[in-house]
């Protein structure tokens, strides 16, 4: 498997910025070279700005791995409570450590974002075939025993969480790891 994430990165940083053909015409896109490992932006902003995006980066990174460390640890109850193959929510959890991990060091923050994003699209997409509202009630106002989690009374459940994620992945991706970053170190002018 390994080679397959060698072979992705070889592509993105060597093959695609060279040239991209339509037809006959060929366009060199230079903004594709390893500055699409980092972000979709190439400018990595200090002071305020990058401050932020260090924030929200390591906010997000850190939640991740919070999230993704129990569903690692206990895969196949995660697996049957969501009726889906335990293939799908091994590589949902491992993307979400591994990729918390590097959206916390700012390491090749579009290739942490984006399979983190496709997770976040596949729990949507599990609440909705499920008919899950986007927001659910305030557990304060569920009337006793109407929703119980399995440690007891907890929050019910909506997709809300993941589309508000889905949106801090996609500010990410697109803006890109700030001048505090690994990304910045290596990729920086």
């Amino acid at each position: 498997m390994i080679y397959q994430f060698v072979v992705g990165v070889a592509i993105a940083v060597w093959v695609l910025p060279k040239v991209i053909t339509f037809g006959l015409a060929s366009v060199n896109y230079p903004f594709l070279g390893p500055y699409l490992l980092s972000s979709l932006s190439h400018a990595y902003p200090g002071g305020l700005s990058g401050l932020a995006l260090l924030i929200l980066r390591v906010s997000v990174g850190g939640l991740f791995l919070i999230h993704g460390y129990p569903k690692a640890l206990y895969l196949r109850q995660w697996a049957e409570s969501l009726k889906t193959p335990v293939f799908l929510c091994f590589i949902s959890a491992w993307t979400m450590l591994g990729g918390g991990f590097f959206l916390i060091l700012g390491l090749l923050t579009v290739l942490a974002t984006l399979p983190i994003l496709a997770s976040m699209l596949f729990a949507i997409f599990l609440h909705l075939i499920q008919g899950k509202p986007f927001v659910a009630k305030d557990p304060y106002l569920i009337p006793e025993d109407q929703y119980k989690g399995p440690l007891g009374k907890g929050e019910p459940p909506s997709w809300e969480k993941a589309l508000m994620y889905c949106v801090m992945l996609i500010a990410i991706a697109v803006l890109g790891p700030g001048a505090y970053s690994l990304d910045a170190a290596i990729f920086g002018r």
